[in-house]
C-alpha cells in the first residue's frame, strides 16, 4: 500500500504532474482503477494540500448498472467529503454510442467542470494495462508515432498518475485497503476490439511470447512518445519561420525550405499546420498528407490547387499557401 503510493509520488515528480496545493478534478467511474486513483490522491492531499473534486458520467449504456454506478460514486464522494459533479449523458450516449464520441463527451465535461471551478488539473485513471491495450489496438489499425505514443503521463491539463501502475498492483492495493468498487460486466465480453485485445490477444502473447508483454508495450509507448515530441519540436521550429496570416487563417512557406526536411518531419509539419488551421486532425490520414506533398514537390510552371477536408492548398511559383 505505502509502496504503491511512493511509486506514484516518484512517477508524478518525474513527469511534473502536479504541485503542492494543486486543485485536481478526479474522473471516477466507480471501477477499480478510478477508486484506487481517488483513494491515493485523497491520501496524498493531506501532505500535498490538494483540493479534490469528483466528476462522474452516467452514460446509461448498461441500464440499471449505470445508475448503480452513479449511486456508488455519490456515496464515495460523501465518504471522502468531496464535492461531486455528475453528467447525465443517457440521451447523447444512445444517439451516438461510439468510443470516440463518448471519449470526447467525457473530456469536454471534465474540462467544463475544471474551468467552472477554477481548478488546475484533471486526473484520470489510465494504467499500464490500458497503455499496452491502446498501443496494440492502434498498431493493428495502422497508427503512426502520434497514435502509438499518445497516452502520456501529462497532456496539457490531463494527468495520469497510474500510467506506470499495473492493474495487478491496483487490485492488490484495493484488497489491502478493503476498498469496494464496481465492475463493468461488459469488459468480459469480447464484442469490441479493445476487449478482444484484453481478453484474448494479450493473454495469448504473454503465454507464448513475452510474459511481461504489458510492461514492455507500455515502455515502448513511452519511448515512441518521446520520439514524437522530438519531431514535433522540430516541426515547430519550421513553423516559427513560416508566415501566418491571422485574418485569412493561412500559412505561407517556400517549397525548397519545406522539402529540405526529412519525409517524417514533412508530414509532422503538415499535421501541425492543419491542426493550427482546423483545431483538429479528424479524418486526416497519411495518404492526404502525401497528396499535399506531391503538390509541394511539383515543378509545373502553372499554379497547383487542391481542396481537402475544408483545407485549400495552393502552389504559386515556389510559395505554398495553406488555408482553412
Amino acid at each position: 500500500m505505502v509502496k504503491l503510493i511512493k511509486k506514484i509520488q516518484t512517477f508524478a515528480h518525474q513527469f511534473s504532474l502536479w504541485q503542492e496545493g494543486s486543485k485536481i478534478v478526479v474522473g471516477v467511474s466507480g471501477g477499480p482503477d478510478s477508486v484506487c486513483l481517488l483513494d491515493i490522491l485523497a491520501s496524498l492531499s493531506k501532505k500535498k494540500k490538494f483540493q479534490l473534486l469528483v466528476v462522474h458520467i452516467n452514460y446509461g449504456l448498461r441500464g440499471v448498472d449505470s445508475d448503480k454506478d452513479e449511486v456508488f460514486v455519490r456515496k464515495l464522494a460523501q465518504i471522502y467529503n468531496l464535492k461531486l459533479e455528475v453528467l447525465d449523458a443517457k440521451k447523447e450516449s444512445q444517439r451516438k454510442p461510439t468510443e470516440s464520441f463518448l471519449r470526447e463527451l467525457r473530456y469536454d465535461f471534465f474540462e467544463k467542470i475544471r474551468k467552472e471551478n477554477k481548478f488546475d488539473l484533471t486526473a484520470v485513471a489510465h494504467n499500464q494495462d490500458d497503455q499496452a491495450e491502446t498501443m496494440l489496438m492502434r498498431l493493428i489499425r495502422g497508427s503512426g508515432l502520434l497514435g502509438l505514443g499518445s497516452i502520456r503521463p501529462k497532456n496539457n491539463r490531463i494527468v495520469r498518475p497510474l500510467l506506470d501502475t499495473s492493474r495487478r498492483e491496483i487490485m492488490a492495493y484495493l484488497k489491502n485497503k478493503n476498498l469496494k468498487y464496481r465492475l463493468d460486466k461488459t469488459n468480459k465480453e469480447s464484442k469490441y476490439l479493445r476487449n478482444k485485445i484484453r481478453n484474448k490477444l494479450i493473454p495469448l502473447l504473454e503465454k507464448e511470447y513475452n510474459p511481461i508483454l504489458r510492461k514492455t508495450l507500455a515502455n515502448s509507448a513511452g519511448n515512441l512518445a518521446n520520439d514524437h515530441d522530438f519531431i514535433l519540436k522540430s516541426a515547430n521550429k519550421f513553423l516559427e519561420k513560416a508566415d501566418f496570416d491571422k485574418e485569412k487563417n493561412a500559412y505561407f512557406f517556400e517549397d525548397k525550405k519545406f522539402l529540405k526536411n526529412h519525409p517524417a518531419l514533412q508530414k509532422q509539419i503538415l499535421r501541425k499546420i492543419i491542426f493550427n488551421l482546423k483545431k483538429n486532425l479528424l479524418n486526416i490520414e497519411s495518404a492526404h498528407l502525401e497528396e499535399i506533398i506531391k503538390i509541394i514537390k511539383s515543378d509545373k510552371n502553372k499554379s497547383q490547387q487542391m481542396k481537402l477536408k475544408g483545407l485549400k492548398i495552393n502552389k504559386k511559383g515556389d510559395i505554398i499557401h495553406m488555408s482553412y
